[in-house]
């Protein structure tokens, strides 16, 4: 099966999306080489606007928080490969909001240049995170609770966004798919384990927004992608 949702290529038709949620305004947009999907989150009438994953379209992004009379008042980041963070030193330059990561991601983080010479870009170096994220931290956007879960497997130091009717969940899980295992950080083994049992235990109409490709439901996932019923999961739990 084809997991390979972070393969570099230029897509032609990238529509951003609005959704709502317990009252959050979400938007999603698709951009780059890497299709990667960064969300804009905020409630109407209060000032906390958060960026989730800013990755390759920095001006965008800021052009879209523009279009929404929203100034960018955080900078969360589930992870630091490459196609989540790219956007990060524009945003911080432009905006001087904090930088949420994990301590565990911190050497990937710092490492962005190099991850660009990867795949042929130049990237330069991110500014230093302000605050280290951790398991069962609760941040707020406009009053609604995330809870930070560290969900390890795709990188070391990978978290999720709970709140009670969806997730912001990164490179973890994806609608028919998981997050792929074979760059730095990655293992297999315990990525399988961190949505068993960080993710899996939501409620069924718990909605995921995933780090590229569309949305999906716990529910949805926990019947029908092939990595987590049938042979393929088998294989990924541990004996």
């Amino acid at each position: 099966r084809h997991r390979g949702r972070e393969i570099p290529h230029r897509p032609e038709n990238a529509h951003w999306r609005l959704a709502i949620s317990e009252s959050l305004e979400i938007v999603a947009m698709p951009n780059g080489v890497f299709e990667e999907v960064c969300y804009l989150v905020y409630r109407a009438g209060h000032p906390d606007t958060v960026i989730v994953d800013p990755g390759e379209d920095a001006g965008r992004f800021l052009a879209e928080a523009r279009s929404r009379a929203r100034t960018i008042s955080a900078i969360w980041l589930t992870h630091a490969h490459i196609d989540h963070i790219q956007g990060v030193g524009a945003l911080k330059a432009a905006t001087g909001a904090p930088i949420y990561l994990h301590p565990d991601d911190r050497a990937l983080y710092d490492n962005l240049p190099q991850q660009g010479l990867w795949f042929g870009l130049r990237v330069p170096a991110p500014p230093p995170p302000d605050i280290e994220l951790a398991h069962g931290q609760i941040l707020e956007i406009g009053g609604s609770r995330f809870e930070v879960r560290h969900t390890p497997g795709h990188s070391a130091g990978h978290v999720v966004f709970v709140t009670d009717a969806m997730v912001f969940g990164g490179d973890a899980l994806f609608a028919g798919s998981i997050g792929r295992t074979d760059l730095p950080g990655g293992n297999h083994a315990t990525l399988m384990t961190s949505i068993a049992t960080q993710l899996l235990p939501l409620p069924d109409p718990t909605v995921v927004h995933p780090g590229h490709g569309p949305g999906t439901t716990i529910g949805r996932e926990r019947r029908s992608n092939p990595f987590l019923t049938g042979p393929a999961a088998a294989r990924g739990r541990p004996a």
